[in-house]
């Protein structure tokens, strides 16, 4: 099953399947009941350190690639929780990972670094093990 992305206040729609929020921080301001997402994972978001040395909050900003770096190894952390998520896609779930509404660029965005990191734990689960 596949791994998507979306922004949290995207349309939700019954293909999304587990809708899983990967930001550090809750939605400001919106009700429980407009809640889009079904389990929400803060841990996968990026570090608020990182978020603000990327978004130049009191500092210069960090390049992209120094962003990457840093958010794979917080997520190295992570592991159990992305293999979770991972085995959740081998039993056949589809998953969408929702970032900021304000995050424009999937490109530029952990979401898209996240579902990477899925995909290769999927390949990982799938290899036979070595005697």
């Amino acid at each position: 099953m596949p791994i998507l992305t979306k922004k949290w206040n995207d349309p939700v729609d019954p293909a999304d399947g587990l809708r899983v929020l990967i930001t550090r921080y809750r939605p400001r301001a919106l009700p429980k009941s407009d809640e889009t997402w079904d389990i929400w994972h803060a841990s996968l978001g990026p570090s608020p350190e990182l978020h603000a040395a990327f978004y130049a909050k009191g500092q210069a900003p960090i390049s992209w690639q120094q962003y990457q770096v840093t958010y794979k190894s917080e997520m190295r952390a992570r592991k159990e929780l992305i293999e979770e998520l991972a085995r959740r896609v081998l039993a056949g779930e589809t998953l969408t990972l929702l970032c900021s509404s304000a995050c424009n660029r999937e490109s530029r965005c952990h979401r898209s670094l996240l579902k990477e990191m899925i995909q290769a734990a999927v390949e990982r689960l799938t290899q036979p093990a070595l005697a």
